[in-house]
């Protein structure tokens, strides 16, 4: 049974920088594509991030490209988000999971909450 722990939120001020963790369990997680969500109150939950299984391919949403890095470590079952120049419209919680079409829809973590205060 995959379980995906988010961590690493909280509150920051526009311009501000947090790193995000996802580990991952029950499942051979190095095998996988995975991807970093956020939804805010209100919105559907959107793609921020992805990255290939071995590390390589990151792909970013456009109103986060040059701003955020994600990565992963295999060897720990962790991915990572590194947010940087933070803005009020990041505020959201954030997700880890594989990216569609393959997203374990019964895995979904609590995630971990960004605010940024402007």
């Amino acid at each position: 049974q995959v379980q995906l722990v988010e961590s690493g939120g909280g509150l920051v001020q526009a311009g501000g920088s947090l790193r995000l963790s996802c580990i991952a369990s029950g499942v051979t997680f190095s095998s996988y594509a995975m991807g970093w969500f956020r939804q805010a109150p209100g919105k559907e939950r959107e793609v921020v991030a992805t990255i290939g299984w071995s590390g390589g391919n990151p792909n970013y949403a456009d109103s986060v490209k040059g701003r955020f890095t994600i990565s992963r470590d295999n060897a720990k079952n962790t991915l990572y988000l590194q947010m940087n120049s933070l803005k009020p419209e990041d505020t959201a919680n954030y997700y880890c999971n594989r990216p569609p079409p393959g997203t374990w829809t019964r895995a979904w973590g609590l995630g971990t909450q960004v605010t940024v205060s402007s």
